[in-house]
């Protein structure tokens, strides 16, 4: 249902949106109960809304801030107001646009979910206890993943011929076409070099580059990786949302409690910027503050 609303100028510019412009139905709820909410506002500020000016905007803006609003949900506020405004504009209504030069918000950056050290060694231990799918592949797929911080589409993508020799590392294609050598560890090469004959037995005399494949001796998709990684989890009692990359952030978390350089670790991930890396040292001070807490005897 669409909200109601007394002001005039917000009614016949959500009129427009359906009849002019021909918006969604969904868009135009969406409006109408951005513009509600606005409407709802100047009217208990004593303000009207087609004369708002920017620092009422900012108010506003604010209000829902302290309400404990998502950023999407205030960004698509935002977005109502400046088609609002720009509607004004066009049509006369006001010579200026508040809303021009208002910022969207910027939504809070989720802490990753990666597992411990103690946690990550039960995981890669599940497919030897488990027994439901492929164990040899399946522990080296996991400890792959992990030892190496690959993203799950550079595992999928990985061949034979990407494999150092003495398998204690790869060169990989990450996001633009980027290269760069990653590392197994000595757990995740033997883990590698006892999947590697019963890949061959399964393929028989059939010639196949990529690294992972399924029961059936294909080429390993991205959604069947998925697969695997999610059945593992579902067995592994670990409260935790755990999914494919869980293993990428649980790799580059362990580096950064060992005190691994930052810069160090970007290469290692392949990351473009340092921002993206700097998640990481969140993470590294919750692990902090969890110690301090346990040993502290007054935390």
């Amino acid at each position: 249902m669409p909200a109601e609303i007394s002001n005039e100028k917000i009614n016949a510019y959500l009129g427009y949106l359906r009849g002019t412009r021909g918006v969604a139905e969904a868009t135009a709820l969406a409006y109408s109960a951005d513009l509600a909410c606005f409407s709802n506002f100047c009217e208990n500020y004593g303000c009207v809304p087609e004369l708002a000016t920017r620092s009422e905007l900012e108010l506003f803006i604010s209000n829902m801030s302290f309400e404990d609003r998502a950023a999407i949900s205030i960004n698509r506020a935002l977005a109502s107001l400046r088609g609002f405004f720009r509607y004004l504009v066009r049509f006369k209504f006001r010579d200026d646009n508040p809303s021009e030069t208002l910022r969207n918000v910027k939504p809070k950056k989720k802490l990753p979910v990666f597992l411990w050290e103690d946690e990550m060694s039960c995981f890669a231990k599940l497919p030897e206890a488990a027994g439901i799918l492929w164990e040899a592949r399946d522990k080296a797929l996991i400890m792959i993943m992990y030892s190496a911080g690959l993203r799950i589409s550079e595992l999928i993508s990985l061949s034979m011929k990407m494999l150092e020799k003495n398998f204690s590392g790869a060169k990989v294609i990450g996001k633009g076409g980027k290269e760069r050598d990653v590392f197994f560890s000595d757990d995740a090469k033997n883990a590698l070099l006892a999947y590697l004959p019963e890949r061959s037995a399964k393929l028989k005399d059939r010639e196949s580059g990529e690294l992972f494949i399924n029961l059936n001796g294909r080429p390993l998709s991205t959604s069947g990786a998925r697969w695997i990684i999610n059945e593992y989890a579902k067995r592994s009692g670990i409260n935790k949302n755990i999914h494919p990359h869980s293993l990428r952030h649980s790799f580059a978390t362990h580096l950064m409690n060992s005190g691994c350089d930052i810069r160090i670790v970007q290469e290692l991930l392949g990351h473009a910027s340092l921002s993206t890396t700097q998640i990481y040292t969140h993470t590294t001070i919750s692990k902090l503050k969890e110690v301090y807490r346990r040993a502290h005897p007054h935390a």
